[in-house]
């Protein structure tokens, strides 16, 4: 009796064998290639809803993380998504001063992301529906919230109540406010802040303490 004997090959890393012996009538092999299993993975994705983009950053934050940015693109009005985000003005860069926030944005023609990071490192702040600027009165529109991620994170919108959206002053800035009360606060050097709960948003003190030391502040545009 002669016996065929098979000359052993190896399997090429792309081949898969699945071999079915037990309980079959007449065992066989099935081959399968793994690339094409691969292929119809990929596929089967296109059923899937895309990712959101992250928006288009001029400057890298210094205090927004990508978790951060996502959450408050999904958060800010329509006529502002789309839009690359300009920094146009922070306190690693340009100092701290007011005054300087308030000259940055003389010529600017769009709402404005307030972003704060306390000595707590904690993230929060607010978006205007205007740029800042001095005032005798207050502006802006419903549009305007304010924002925590501390640590989940939470936003605050316009409550209805009052219009004390935003206020300017030479030595402070405002964002919300109802019976002496200020949702955000601080002062000319943008070192002392202060949240407290206020009518016009009806937010939780954004930081661990109501009054807070800046660490470092940005503002964004978007055009």
């Amino acid at each position: 009796m002669i016996k065929h004997i098979a000359t052993m090959r190896a399997i090429p890393g792309n081949i898969k064998i699945l071999y079915f012996a037990k309980h079959c009538p007449e065992p066989y092999v099935e081959i399968v290639k793994v690339t094409e299993k691969r292929r119809q993975s990929v596929c089967s994705s296109e059923d899937e809803e895309p990712e959101d983009l992250l928006p288009v950053l001029s400057n890298h934050s210094e205090l927004l993380e990508e978790s951060h940015i996502q959450r408050l693109a999904n958060h800010i009005p329509p006529r502002t998504q789309g839009y690359p985000w300009q920094l146009i003005y922070s306190t690693a860069e340009h100092g701290t001063s007011l005054k300087t926030l308030y000259r940055n944005m003389a010529h600017t023609d769009s709402p404005v992301l307030l972003v704060i990071k306390d000595m707590d490192n904690q993230v929060f702040g607010a978006f205007s529906s205007h740029p800042f600027k001095m005032s005798n009165h207050c502006y802006g529109t419903g549009e305007t919230f304010l924002y925590s991620f501390g640590p989940e994170f939470k936003v605050f919108p316009w409550s209805g109540k009052n219009s004390y959206f935003v206020r300017g002053h030479m030595d402070s800035l405002q964002l919300g406010g109802g019976g002496g009360l200020f949702g955000l606060w601080m002062d000319a050097d943008l070192f002392h802040g202060c949240s407290l709960s206020c009518d016009t948003f009806h937010n939780q003190p954004l930081s661990a303490k109501s009054d807070f030391i800046i660490q470092d502040l940005e503002v964004w545009a978007f055009w």
